[in-house]
């Protein structure tokens, strides 16, 4: 009966549940899905990460490439991100090029990159108009149910915090870069960054981490990433009903506690990484 319910009338269904302050799986209105996260996970890459957020699971691996600085940034390296949503994470997406929802979600992270200032582009000049770093994020999404921008955020600054460079120097003589791939330095991570997403149901009731199937039938998404610092860094809120100023305050604030949350989470998994080494 609650099958064919769930079928016919999926909201129906859903606010049956929101009256009663639950969802259907179980969760209260505020509860997050159980996050796990490893580093390292990609031997091939300078850093990676892969992240589980309930049923959702997405991988990043940093790749660095050398490169000239362009010339209107001639002291500056480049951050390059971009999101995969293949076929065999969901059956909602297709092959070939890149959807809308995958481009949102590489313009997303490249937003976060700037607005946080995650890493200083400075910091990966090597020597001006000359050399610099160039970091490919890749991420991808291996199984999708909702909730994508959190866990790109989360396994991006996981595995750039894993990210190891070899030292670059360029010979004075020969005006060559010469690679020592036996000293490796860590990136300077400058803040980070932690996107907490809320779904809205009939313009008022509010949830956290939202399923796929919730995203669906939400009448908004919110996603704010807020850093150590408690600023706001980032919101992405595209369209969908509007929210007062204070049911707005409300989800930066619980955004600020879930980013204590996976804050402590990144930094016990650092640290038994560099235990086990």
């Amino acid at each position: 009966m609650a099958a064919g319910f769930k079928t016919a009338e999926p909201l129906e269904y859903h606010r049956s549940f929101l009256k009663e302050n639950c969802r259907p799986d179980g969760r209260e209105l505020g509860e997050f899905r159980p996050t796990t996260l490893n580093t390292g996970s990609i031997n091939t890459a300078d850093g990676s990460a892969l992240v589980r957020i309930g049923n959702t699971t997405v991988i990043c691996g940093i790749k660095g490439e050398l490169a000239a600085p362009s010339t209107d940034a001639p002291d500056k390296g480049y951050i390059v991100p971009n999101v995969d949503l293949p076929p065999l994470c969901s059956s909602r997406f297709r092959p070939g090029p890149p959807g809308e929802q995958a481009q949102a979600a590489s313009q997303f992270i490249a937003d976060v990159i700037d607005g946080s200032q995650i890493i200083k582009k400075e910091d990966l000049c090597i020597e001006k108009s000359k050399l610099c770093w160039v970091l490919y994020c890749d991420i991808m999404c291996l199984d999708y149910d909702g909730n994508l921008l959190d866990a790109c955020v989360v396994t991006l600054l996981a595995a750039l915090r894993n990210t190891q460079l070899p030292t670059v120097t360029i010979n004075k003589e020969t005006d060559l870069a010469e690679v020592d791939i036996q000293h490796k330095r860590h990136l300077q991570i400058n803040k980070h960054p932690v996107a907490s997403s809320f779904a809205v149901f009939d313009d008022t009731v509010i949830i956290v981490d939202p399923t796929a199937e919730e995203e669906s039938l939400a009448t908004a998404i919110i996603t704010a990433v807020t850093d150590e610092d408690e600023q706001l860094c980032a919101f992405h809120k595209p369209g969908g009903s509007s929210l007062s100023a204070e049911k707005l305050q409300d989800c930066i604030t619980r955004a600020v506690a879930r980013h204590r949350e996976i804050g402590r989470l990144i930094d016990k998994v650092i640290e038994s990484t560099k235990a086990s080494k």
